[in-house]
């Protein structure tokens, strides 16, 4: 119950801390390995009170949610005085981890948080920019690595984390609208202002930018990155059928494992990402 309410099922979006460790070749490190570990645990911790903050901004409205009335606060599980007791736990273990790690990681978490607060409070009843406030959280997940171990990863790895974060939220408002009919904006305001045909030019434009930053990335990697692109312009068409084709994955993209063409992809991209920067080098 108490996990539920952590969202640790949310937990994989820190795992672009890892970049700065992967991309740089310091994965072997194990010194740099715990450090980057200790700051997604730092990540996770802050994430989760910030779901348990945003559960309880909107617990009216998601008791009214088909598929989020089942989360604790919703369903009655979970009241809110405890729900505020392990947000504030969560938070301050949260700081502590990255006080430990330095103090621009700190910031950066900080940041974070205060940057959640605005978007839950304000930011997400505005058009364009509910979506592009979240992808701008997933890239300071994914720079925060660079303030853990001193170094920096391609700028264009960063921007195309910024275009993949911003076509995953756009193919959930998607999904959302989809799911919720004539309903959507009860549940989440700013779908009113959104239609299916907006959303899908959106995502178009979108997934043009990612392919293009990441083609960037690739060329001018000094891993012959270049390998990896047909892999993620596949993935990239997967997700955009299946976003066409309404899949439940589409608004819960954790459960992207659950698609064999999502999951080899993904799997594929994985090995030859290591084989590039950490085998081949050797041959």
């Amino acid at each position: 119950m108490f996990l539920e309410l952590l969202r640790v099922k949310q937990y994989y979006k820190n795992l672009l801390v890892f970049l700065v460790l992967i991309f740089t070749g310091e994965a072997l490190n194990l010194s740099s390995t715990g450090l980057v570990v200790l700051g997604f645990v730092s990540l996770c911790l802050m994430s989760s009170t910030n779901y348990i903050l945003n559960d309880i901004f909107d617990i009216e409205k998601d008791k009214k949610h088909p598929e989020k009335k089942g989360r604790p606060l919703a369903a009655g599980k979970i009241n809110v005085f405890w729900a505020v007791v392990v947000a504030m736990v969560c938070a301050v273990v949260s700081l502590a981890i990255a006080g430990y790690l330095s103090y621009l990681f700190f910031l950066l978490v900080v940041a974070l948080f205060l940057f959640t607060q605005v978007y839950s409070l304000y930011l997400k009843n505005l058009i364009f920019l509910d979506v592009i406030a979240i992808a701008v959280n997933f890239v300071l997940r994914a720079v925060s690595g660079n303030y853990i171990l001193d170094t920096v990863i391609s700028p264009w790895l960063v921007v195309c984390a910024f275009f993949l974060s911003l076509f995953l939220v756009v193919a959930k408002r998607r999904g959302d609208l989809v799911l919720l009919g004539k309903n959507a904006e009860k549940h989440k305001k700013v779908l009113k202002y959104y239609s299916v045909d907006l959303l899908d030019k959106l995502s178009l434009i979108i997934i043009t930018l990612l392919i293009a930053s990441y083609s960037f990335y690739s060329f001018f990697s000094q891993y012959s990155m270049l390998i990896t692109l047909p892999v993620v312009l596949y993935a990239l068409l997967r997700y955009l059928y299946l976003m066409e084709n309404e899949s439940k994955i589409v608004r819960r993209p954790e459960l992207f494992f659950k698609d064999n063409g999502l999951l080899v992809s993904a799997w594929l991209w994985i090995f030859l990402s290591i084989f590039l920067i950490y085998i081949y080098p050797l041959l």
